[in-house]
């Protein structure tokens, strides 16, 4: 008789009706390399969800702006980033709105200081793009979270700076028509997210929260990446998991962070956390097949609800 030294994982589905209630209208990541490779979003991501193309250093304009044309054009709200570090100066954010705006209708974007240390021009921060005044007219802006904290802007490990700027991005928002939000980093503990949220609330910072939530992957991917970006203190949820020699070839899903996080939503309809946005480490498809398994009505995808 062969023996197994691996037992199968039983897989707890997250649908019920928080967990629906939590997911709803959630937004997904894309960047043009990996669009490339879905033929039809409308067939993997429910009408109206909102979709982030990510802007990294060296991706050329034209094509940013082909894939916000492409989704915008399957039916989709598409909110381009705007990475300070990386734009050289007001002419070329000037150029690269405009292009968004007659090609691909777009009228959302996500500010944000960008992943290089070192400014390619004139911006340094997500406050810099928006006080150059051309924002103005968009009808929704987001800004960048750091839950566990940004070790790059709070070089001894606390938040003082972060604290400080989304301070004022409230108060900003408090004398803008543009609806805003904070779209986070992404995370994997429940318990240092709720904390986190609370105490921006306690600090007078009342941006709705899209909370940052890594699909399902492989856990090797799933490291790399939490290292790469600065994951901290939930880190150990995956390093916990690597240990587990049952767990370790098992590709990782967002179950219990999200049940957990929708378990407190559901208790405290107050809180802070708006809606979830997905990271889509493992791939665009096999998110968006995972949502569409666990999230109910609010997973089903556009060709479907149109059959």
């Amino acid at each position: 008789m062969a023996l197994s030294f691996f037992r199968k994982e039983t897989k707890t589905a997250v649908n019920n009706d928080a967990s629906e209630a939590f997911l709803k209208g959630y937004s997904i990541e894309v960047m043009p390399r990996t669009a490339e490779k879905v033929e039809d979003f409308r067939a993997l991501l429910p009408k109206g969800t909102r979709v982030y193309i990510a802007h990294i250093e060296g991706t050329p304009i034209e094509d940013m702006v082909a894939t916000a044309k492409r989704i915008a054009g399957e039916g989709f709200d598409v909110m381009p980033h705007f990475p300070a570090r990386i734009i050289a100066d007001k002419a070329t954010l000037a150029d690269w709105i405009k292009r968004y705006q007659t090609e691909a209708g777009v009228k959302q974007a996500l500010l944000l200081g960008g992943g290089v240390n070192t400014p390619a021009g004139d911006f340094d921060s997500s406050m810099q793009l928006i006080e150059t005044g051309l924002f103005d007219g968009f009808e929704r802006l987001h800004v960048a979270g750091h839950p566990e904290g940004n070790k790059d802007i709070d070089k001894d490990g606390g938040d003082a700076i972060v604290m400080q700027a989304l301070k004022w991005k409230q108060a900003f928002s408090e004398r803008s028509d543009a609806k805003m939000a904070i779209a986070t980093q992404f995370c994997f503990e429940a318990d240092p997210v709720i904390a986190w949220a609370n105490r921006l609330a306690e600090a007078g910072v009342h941006l709705p929260i899209h909370i940052g939530v890594a699909g399902p992957a492989k856990l090797q991917t799933l490291i790399k990446f939490a290292i790469s970006c600065g994951v901290g203190a939930s880190l150990r949820v995956l390093q916990k998991r690597a240990m587990d020699v049952t767990k370790l070839l098992l590709p990782y899903e967002p179950t219990e962070f999200v049940a957990g996080l929708a378990a407190h939503k559901a208790a405290n309809p107050a809180f802070g956390i708006e809606q979830v946005h997905f990271f889509p480490l493992g791939g665009i498809k096999t998110n968006a097949t995972w949502v569409t398994e666990n999230a109910g009505a609010a997973g089903v995808p556009a060709n479907a609800a149109n059959a």
